[in-house]
């Protein structure tokens, strides 16, 4: 029997699982470096997070993280062109000066789309575009897929001294946005910089959205061993490690996503659910939880804060997890996510799940 790969561009998303010690952390500086730190600045446009927890300890979050409304991400949707935003004041103090977020509508896969990103345009052209813009790029994908249509990715790092008008590169960019790439185009736009006065983003007539946290309390679960057990740690196992992991990560996934299997109640027929909660029926326990969610247009620089004021605000012998999702990029709705997880009794510790696609 032979094995044909799946038929598309993209190689499918992989899980890179990591066990360790987190560094001391102080609330006046959060660390940027090592995990799980740099997995969560390694997202690019986060979509949703959620954070998981025991509900005795719900109180603690709402004193330090969702009490204050004003620490709620703020983000707007606008309809621009993409050469407004090479211009005038929008391209001095959003891009050059300061510091923006901006990613258009459509799926990579078969749609132009752009994005914008610590001061470097991406665009995701279809042959025909690529070639009428005239712009140099590179092929993105997988060669030698018949029955698919060619893409293209052009870069630009937009706050590079040379990107200014006169200069050669940034004239090309402008003369192919204003006879190829000259559709409006639907954007999320997130300020990651002090707002400038005037406000050049007002001319366009943006639509403000705020991503106040929705909370799921009174969750009556099924709790799992959440600690590897220590002959696992001990033995160095890789194989039983990476089973532990991929059952708890399956569990939290459950917890997110309100299935009724790990629910106390639960009395789902065998032959309709195989599912079991893992490890030994003694180890596992009932539970009050509860999950605290942002969803919107987010930057990775507020889930780092989050991580940090969450192991701030609990003590140090309870378990949390958070985890961050991506925006979906492509046809099949993948999306590049990070699991952490603080298992309980075990100050610095910590789990991570890094799921990555390839795109």
């Amino acid at each position: 029997m032979f094995s044909f790969s799946t038929p598309s561009v993209y190689q499918s998303s992989k899980c890179f699982v990591t066990y360790g010690i987190m560094s001391h952390l102080e609330s006046e500086q959060v660390p940027s470096k090592g995990k799980p730190w740099s997995a969560l600045l390694g997202q690019d446009f986060v979509h949703k997070v959620d954070l998981i927890l025991p509900e005795e300890l719900l109180q603690l979050v709402k004193d330090r993280i969702t009490g204050n409304p004003s620490r709620a991400p703020v983000f707007y949707k606008v309809i621009m062109k993409l050469g407004q935003i090479l211009e005038g004041d929008f391209f001095t103090e959003y891009i050059k000066i300061g510091n923006i977020m901006m990613l258009s509508e459509g799926k990579v896969d078969f749609e132009n789309v752009f994005s914008l990103k610590d001061g470097l345009l991406t665009m995701y052209l279809d042959k025909e575009t690529y070639e009428r813009a005239g712009l140099v790029g590179k092929p993105h994908g997988v060669k030698g897929k018949r029955g698919l249509k060619p893409r293209w990715i052009v870069q630009f790092n937009l706050r590079s001294p040379s990107m200014l008008h006169g200069k050669k590169g940034f004239d090309r960019l402008a003369y192919a946005c204003k006879n190829v790439l000259n559709a409006p185009v639907t954007w999320l736009f997130h300020n990651l910089s002090n707002t400038p006065v005037p406000d050049p983003l007002l001319r366009h007539y943006p639509t403000k959205y705020t991503s106040h946290p929705g909370l799921t309390e009174d969750i009556s679960a099924k709790v799992p061993l959440l600690k590897p057990p220590p002959t696992i740690l001990e033995s160095h196992n890789r194989l039983d490690l990476d089973e532990f992991a991929t059952d708890i990560y399956e569990w939290l996934s459950l917890i997110r996503l309100e299935s009724p299997r790990v629910n106390v109640s639960d009395t789902v027929d065998p032959y309709l659910s195989g599912y079991a909660i893992p490890g030994n029926p003694e180890d596992i326990q009932e539970g009050k939880l509860c999950r605290i969610s942002w969803q919107g247009f987010i930057s990775p620089k507020w889930t780092q804060r989050i991580l940090a004021d969450a192991i701030l605000a609990l003590p140090s012998k309870s378990w949390f997890s958070l985890s961050v999702t991506s925006f979906a990029r492509g046809i099949i709705g993948d999306s590049a996510d990070c699991t952490i997880l603080r298992p309980p009794s075990s100050p610095g510790e910590y789990f991570l799940w890094d799921i990555r696609r390839h795109d």
